[in-house]
């Protein structure tokens, strides 16, 4: 049961991850205020398509990771847990933001900026300049490895937190809850939203997620209750994410309360339909659950570079989002390749 389990929620996280090609490619027309490493202007109708995916999509990493860590913690010593999650997450993360990150606002530069110095000048710039930590004007910033790095240290605090309150000791509480209180739950990550934010980034938040995902959604007598309110859940989900997107569009307004009701129930969702579509071993699935956190990793610096040339040399908009978007998925995949074929080096992304 424990394995077939795992296969839903690996459909899950692959398709999240997938999901990133479209959203980052999106933002380089983002109408948000703010700008990307490389920025084509902004444009309502793109940007009010990230609204789709936006909102629910990291959530539900972090609610998957919660479920991984107890299905985990039963196999595993917290000190072989907390091993593994170093290896995976932190040498991945310190890696990628000295090796990769720092070529993202090289473009960024040059685009904006028209900088035609070094690699090795715009390094040691990224590591002596410190603004908002977007890294949109080629200061410091972790980039897309903030997942990576929140997920670790969220990690490390929800060991903290089982020690003090163990998963069986609030089972009973947990199985008796109905499909309102589950709902209701997105209070908690509304809560939580404004704790630790960072520019719209919530480790409250996230830290949420994870733990009701670690204490609820991975009870089993919770998942029936997913499963036979599926339809509910999915009807409940859709609505308010098409509110999200039509509030957003015509009015540019991305309310907190509705974009954290998205987030959760959204996850509670996708749980309920995943666990019966998608809960089967396939050849796609082998491939992406090995390659998926590499993916994340790379995806970003492929699809910036990608981007800054097809901005320069390709006219037409939806032929500038169809390339980058393809190019940088193709691209992103050949170079995980050559990478996961080099010893040492593959440890870098985490690769075993």
């Amino acid at each position: 049961m424990e394995k077939n389990r795992n296969y839903y929620l690996d459909y899950l996280r692959i398709i999240s991850i997938i999901l990133l090609f479209p959203v980052h490619t999106l933002m380089i027309w983002n109408d948000y205020g703010q700008k990307f490493y490389v920025w084509g202007g902004g444009n309502r109708l793109l940007s009010s398509l990230i609204i789709l995916i936006n909102p629910w999509f990291m959530p539900i990493l972090f609610v998957i990771a919660g479920m991984c860590a107890r299905y985990s913690l039963e196999k595993r010593t917290i000190k072989q847990f907390v091993s593994e999650r170093v290896g995976k997450l932190f040498v991945p993360f310190v890696s990628g933001v000295i090796l990769l990150v720092p070529f993202q606002t090289l473009y960024a530069r040059k685009y904006f900026y028209n900088y035609s110095g070094s690699i090795f000048g715009n390094i040691i710039y990224f590591f002596t300049h410190f603004t908002d930590l977007s890294g949109y004007d080629g200061a410091f910033t972790p980039g897309q490895l903030w997942f990576i790095l929140f997920l670790f240290v969220i990690s490390l605090i929800g060991i903290l937190v089982t020690k003090f309150f163990s998963y069986n000791k609030v089972q009973n509480n947990i199985s008796d809850m109905n499909i309102y209180i589950v709902i209701a739950m997105f209070i908690l990550v509304w809560g939580g939203y404004y704790i630790g934010n960072f520019g719209g980034f919530s480790i409250g938040k996230n830290l949420v997620l994870y733990l009701l995902g670690y204490y609820v959604l991975s009870n089993d007598s919770i998942l029936r209750l997913l499963e036979k309110y599926r339809i509910l859940l999915m009807i409940m989900f859709c609505s308010s994410l098409f509110l999200l997107v039509i509030t957003y569009y015509k009015y540019s307004y991305y309310g907190d309360a509705l974009v954290n009701f998205v987030a959760w129930i959204g996850s509670c969702a996708l749980i309920s339909f995943a666990m019966k579509c998608l809960n089967k071993r396939t050849k796609f699935l082998d491939y992406f659950n090995k390659s998926s956190f590499p993916i994340y990793i790379l995806h970003q610096s492929i699809l910036v570079a990608v981007a800054y040339y097809v901005l320069l040399h390709v006219n037409g908009l939806y032929f500038q989002v169809g390339i980058i978007m393809v190019m940088s998925f193709i691209g992103t995949l050949c170079l995980y390749e050559i990478i996961k074929r080099i010893p040492y080096v593959r440890l870098l992304l985490g690769i075993k």
